[in-house]
């Protein structure tokens, strides 16, 4: 059953300079996402990707097109309404080091969204213990301070605050890219564990083709604005058809140099293909 249903999504930013025509960031942009899966958002640095994101939350102006979510239209909600939709949809930002406030303890930090949904306070305490094994940190933490975990403890303070309110749907914006290999696959692994206990729905932003392969069960892959392969995420991953997936797939390095070689050939004709075609 279909959670999330994007529509000839058109997002457009203002420009400077008198009758200068708005930057097209979205063009038309249309996929879904079922219940309980990851849907992986791939592309590089300007693809839209993000910008797709934010439109979800709610954090990009939509030019024109529709966001529904649960059969509900959401991309023209007013300020109160959104914090009601909070409930349902959540985000993981990138930087888990910007992302929480310093000035608060891990339970502030968690306590926060339970307090504005109106949860009583014994709930919300009971709550933050729960959230706390849920990401596999010790109850502790509730009484520390950001500043004194690593990067992937931060990153799991962070999921653990987007799970605090049980969410249909969490837009995952980069999660691990600030992260190094090995924690990035302990955070991948958590994420995975969360859906396959909660049932939560991921909309999970990447500029790793690799990163997005490990979680995705189907994989969008965006250029200059554009959706230009939505598929299977082993397929699109994989065996992708658009040229653009080719160059990402070929930009992702191997341990053997001569098969590095191979790709990075095979990324150069690929990415002539795509000039070809834009």
């Amino acid at each position: 059953m279909t959670l999330l249903e994007i529509d000839s999504l058109v997002v457009e930013y203002p420009t400077r300079g008198f009758r200068s025509q708005p930057f097209r960031a979205l063009k038309g942009v249309s996929l879904d996402i079922r219940r309980g899966e990851t849907v992986g958002l791939v592309g590089e640095s300007g693809s839209g990707k993000t910008t797709l994101g934010r439109a979800v939350l709610g954090l990009s102006p939509v030019t024109s097109g529709t966001i529904r979510f649960e059969d509900r239209e959401i991309q023209d909600l007013g300020r109160r309404q959104r914090r009601e939709l909070a409930r349902d949809i959540q985000v993981v930002f990138q930087d888990p080091y910007s992302s929480l406030n310093p000035a608060l303890t891990v339970s502030d930090i968690l306590s926060e969204p339970l307090l504005a949904q109106g949860t009583p306070a014994a709930a919300a305490r009971a709550r933050i213990r729960e959230l706390l094994d849920q990401v596999g940190l010790p109850t502790d933490a509730g009484d520390r301070f950001p500043r004194e975990f690593s990067g992937g403890q931060r990153q799991r303070v962070a999921i653990a605050r987007a799970l605090a309110l049980r969410p249909k749907l969490i837009v995952c914006d980069e999660p691990v890219s600030a992260l190094d290999l090995s924690t990035q696959a302990r955070v991948l692994d958590l994420l995975i564990d969360i859906q396959e206990a909660t049932g939560v729905t991921y909309l999970f932003v990447s500029h790793d083709l690799s990163v997005v392969r490990h979680i995705s069960h189907r994989v969008a892959v965006m250029y200059r604005g554009e959706v230009v392969e939505f598929g299977d995420g082993d397929q699109v991953t994989s065996s992708p058809e658009h040229p653009y997936t080719r160059t990402l797939l070929g930009a992702a390095p191997v341990a053997d140099p001569a098969r590095q070689r191979e790709r990075r050939e095979a990324r150069e004709a690929a990415l002539a293909g795509t000039d070809g075609a834009a």
